[in-house]
């Protein structure tokens, strides 16, 4: 029969609670591990002046726990609850069965009176300085007769379906299992009752005991408790699933989304998403909530014709997004939290939940005219919700056939990410400090409706230029021409390849083209930049003369194919450059 070794805090803790838990009901609740005796004497010596049940012992595993205790297992579920609610006790704390400690270390401090190291026997008696034993006030262990084996398949034979399905449960929730919940106990259900039991410093038989199973039914039913798991049915939306409503908590109906936001400062939010719909609809959707805050860059994506699923990380955001298309509705939910602050394995359990439980119901989806919404608003779904804004957006131009675009350097400092347009990626081909040019390549081949055609002569001192770029960065949907003079071909101090013109531009202008009256590209514009201490009167700007930039473009193998790409003569009406420089002006933005 299997011997498991209990060992009791002793006469001063029977004393305080009166009289000794049961040895075959005890178990404790584990505050604290520690990597060695030093740190664990500390933790226990701290936690004793708040505590009067304070114990430690050297787990199986090696390590060092500070615990309190014993109690029957369901006085020690409800004193975990009543401690972590009123944070007393770390949020991790966990319910230990004695098959995880090997020898007791605490406690140390009596009256002068110290417990012997744990490399010591644990059957000896503790010893203090003066060599008198303290038996007398340290209980002598206690050995429990556990199940066997044997015992423990025969009690677990007397369980209903319902109970066996029950244990598969919890160890899904906790991790150790992924198959079917059917109540089979096969080699699926050995193998995660023996990873259950090695991750609790128990023998991995592979057959749960009484107080096994006990202990992780209470242990997955405190978990749930804690995250008060609730199955929610949404009537509005038409949505049952089940919420963590210890971490949300209902707020508001923005149509289409059902909001519940943070609870007591959890870093969790909920969205549920009901609006009807068709497949264009859904696919709207998937496009819209990838511009949101809430959903990071990285991450996974899927989608097919009736559903999409995507993954959003960062630094201090965690998402997970779902939503599928059924009988002209379109129905998900969006989990919310914080990576930083959470608990990894807790939140990776609501999500589970949730996704094992979302159900749309009924054929309503949440009506538009819930609440009264501005159309803009509810056009672009993004009511309540922040958009994700690019870093910066500069302007840029296309250069060949292929839709390659220059654009300043400035414009693709830093970046994790850089769009053409808002939604083409692409990458940067070259890049020259000097000059202050980047080349893009977009990620797909692209077909420009306009390329740039270089001026090859010089610009005629005093003669009117065309500056064509987003000023107001990505605000506008299109690009603006402003209006200025060619006031030389170098810099103030004599530069080569600068031209200095007369406008006023603003920051997202830079990269833009600068075009003559013809419609060719002369320059390119360059950011502002002070000069040493000295700041430049008010509309002076700098550009990269064409040649220059030809020349370099030539040099790297980028070059018009196209014979309409040759210098223009004659003067180009003004609604013809103005159309001119919106098809060949491209959104260059920055995205971190």
């Amino acid at each position: 029969m299997l011997k498991v070794m209990v060992v009791l805090v002793g006469l001063m803790a029977a004393l305080v609670f009166g009289a000794t838990v049961q040895a075959q009901e005890a178990v404790w609740i584990q505050i604290e591990d520690q990597p060695t005796l030093r740190e664990a004497e500390d933790r226990a010596r701290a936690y004793a002046g708040v505590f009067p049940d304070v114990a430690g012992f050297q787990l199986t595993a090696g390590r060092y726990a500070v615990v309190l205790g014993p109690y029957a297992p369901t006085e020690a579920l409800a004193r975990l609850a009543a401690l972590t609610a009123e944070r007393l006790v770390p949020e991790g704390s966990i319910i230990a069965l004695p098959g995880s400690f090997a020898r007791q270390f605490w406690p140390a401090a009596l009256t002068g009176v110290t417990v012997a190291p744990v490399e010591q026997s644990p059957l000896a008696d503790p010893v203090a300085p003066d060599g008198q034993t303290i038996a007398a006030v340290v209980a002598a262990p206690v050995v429990v007769d556990e199940e066997t084996p044997a015992q423990a398949r025969r009690t677990e034979a007397a369980l209903s379906r319902e109970d066996r399905q029950a244990l598969q449960s919890a160890l899904q929730w906790f991790g150790f299992y992924t198959s079917a919940i059917d109540g089979a106990f096969g080699p699926g259900t050995r193998k995660s009752m023996a990873a259950w039991q090695e991750a609790n410093g128990l023998a991995p038989t592979g057959i749960l005991t009484t107080l096994q199973r006990q202990t992780l039914l209470a242990t997955q039913a405190q978990a749930q408790a804690e995250l008060g798991l609730q199955t929610v049915t949404e009537p509005e939306s038409g949505i049952e699933i089940t919420l963590p409503l210890a971490l949300v908590q209902f707020d508001r109906f923005d149509p289409p989304f059902v909001h519940y936001s943070e609870k007591d400062g959890s870093g969790v939010s909920v969205m549920l998403i009901s609006q009807p719909g068709d497949q264009a609809t859904l696919y709207g959707l998937y496009d819209i909530l990838q511009t949101l805050e809430v959903v990071p860059l990285e991450g996974e994506r899927s989608r097919d014709a009736h559903a999409f699923s995507m993954i959003g990380r960062s630094a201090t955001i965690e998402s997970h997004s779902h939503a599928e298309l059924s009988q002209g509705l379109v129905k998900g939910y969006m989990l919310v939290w914080n990576p930083a602050s959470g608990d990894p394995d807790r939140m990776a359990r609501v999500l589970a939940a949730m996704q094992s439980s979302f159900k749309p119901v009924g054929a309503r989806a949440l009506d538009p005219g819930l609440v009264a919404m501005p159309d803009a608003a509810r056009q672009g779904l993004l009511s309540g919700l922040e958009v994700r804004r690019p870093a910066r957006s500069r302007s840029g131009f296309f250069v060949d056939a292929g839709g390659m675009v220059l654009t300043t350097i400035e414009a693709t400092r830093g970046c994790a990410r850089i769009t053409l347009d808002h939604d083409t990626e692409a990458d940067v081909a070259l890049r020259d400090a000097t000059l202050g040019l980047a080349v893009l390549k977009p990620r797909q081949v692209l077909s420009p409706a306009a390329v740039a055609a270089w001026q090859t002569g010089p610009a005629r001192i005093g003669s009117e230029v065309a500056l064509s770029g987003y000023s107001y960065e990505d605000t506008l949907p299109a690009p603006s021409l402003t209006f200025g003079t060619y006031e030389d071909g170098k810099g103030l101090n004599g530069e080569v390849g600068l031209a200095r013109l007369a406008l006023e531009a603003l920051p997202g202008d830079a990269g833009g083209p600068v075009f003559d009256s013809a419609g060719n590209v002369l320059a390119m514009l360059l950011p502002a930049a002070p000069i040493g201490a000295r700041q430049l009167p008010a509309g002076v700007s700098f550009a990269a003369s064409a040649a220059v930039l030809a020349g370099k473009l030539a040099e790297a193998g980028i070059a018009p194919a196209d014979p309409a790409t040759a210098p223009r003569t004659g003067a180009m009406a003004p609604e013809d450059l103005t159309a001119l420089a919106a098809r060949m002006t491209v959104l260059v933005s920055c995205w971190n």
